[in-house]
């Protein structure tokens, strides 16, 4: 009887601290102008099916994750046309957020919209992901975003903490190069798919971002309940990093993707501020994202 309960601990034990990653909400819709037979509404209820257990039931790290320490994200796709049986285009949508300490408060991480992708799927399609091969483009988009969604989560955290999921996430990239689909090179017209995304990442260029990242959130945000004043410092001071990536390359996705996310964040912080910090922090906004300026000018009122 002792053997049999201390395995059954043993066994909770270990669900309950090696849960997955992820706690990823998946939606699949389709444009009303889609014209779809009965065949194809049940094709995309299991690709959504497929997307869901795909995101949420990988082990995507080491790391072990208690359930309430997923990563939470929400991912839709929106499909405009189906060309063929079994070929879906669209847009996914990616948000993920993270907890603020001493609140109930979760603050926006990533919010991207990938206006190009295709995806075939067939019905019974098993996706599996293998590191270093590329084996469908629905795979391959998903574990992108999922190591996307883990680098930027463990960058608030701690300084370049998510270091090794951009690499996995610059890695599917280039295995997905050769496949023919768009979104995966540096030569589309876009300046804003996957390639340039995860590349800009990478690049010494860009690590204000990834400072700005991690002070923001743990010398900003999180302190907030401790000291309030010091941590708004901290905010504007995590921002103003990101002025020497917006000088040298103007409306760049990865610094406006950031500021768009916390816009509605920065005013609510800001509605108690002097009069004088808020027209600072709206010079510097208009700075780092000048076509939504009108925007930020609200934060004035």
């Amino acid at each position: 009887m002792k053997k049999i309960l201390t395995c059954l601990i043993s066994f909770f034990l270990i669900v309950f601290v090696s849960g997955q990653e992820l706690n990823c909400k998946v939606d699949v819709l389709a444009d009303a102008k889609v014209v779809l037979s009965s065949t194809d509404k049940e094709v995309i209820e299991q690709l959504k099916q497929s997307m869901n257990d795909f995101m949420n039931n990988t082990k995507w790290t080491k790391d072990k994750f208690a359930t309430e320490e997923r990563i939470n994200c929400v991912l839709q796709f929106q499909i405009t046309s189906m060309p063929s049986p079994g070929i879906f285009l669209g847009t996914i949508q990616v948000q993920c957020s993270r907890p603020v300490f001493n609140s109930a408060y979760n603050t926006t991480l990533l919010n991207i919209a990938d206006q190009d992708v295709t995806i075939p799927f067939q019905r019974n399609t098993v996706l599996l992901y293998t590191p270093n091969q590329f084996r469908d483009n629905l795979t391959s988009v998903l574990a992108y975003y999922a190591y996307l969604i883990l680098g930027m989560d463990y960058d608030s955290f701690s300084l370049k903490g998510g270091s090794v999921y951009f690499v996995e996430a610059q890695q599917i990239v280039t295995n997905a190069q050769s496949a023919g689909f768009s979104g995966w090179m540096s030569n589309e017209t876009s300046k804003k798919n996957r390639y340039w995304i995860i590349d800009n990442v990478q690049q010494q260029l860009f690590e204000p971002l990834r400072e700005c990242n991690y002070e923001y959130h743990r010398k900003g945000l999180d302190r907030l309940y401790d000291n309030k004043i010091e941590a708004k410092k901290a905010i504007f001071g995590a921002l103003d990093k990101l002025t020497k990536i917006a000088s040298s390359r103007p409306s760049s996705i990865n610094v406006t993707n950031f500021v768009q996310s916390k816009s509605q964040e920065i005013k609510n912080l800001y509605f108690d501020a002097s009069q004088q910090e808020k027209i600072d922090m709206v010079n510097l906004l208009k700075k780092l994202d000048p076509v939504n300026a009108s925007k930020y000018q609200e934060i004035l009122n």
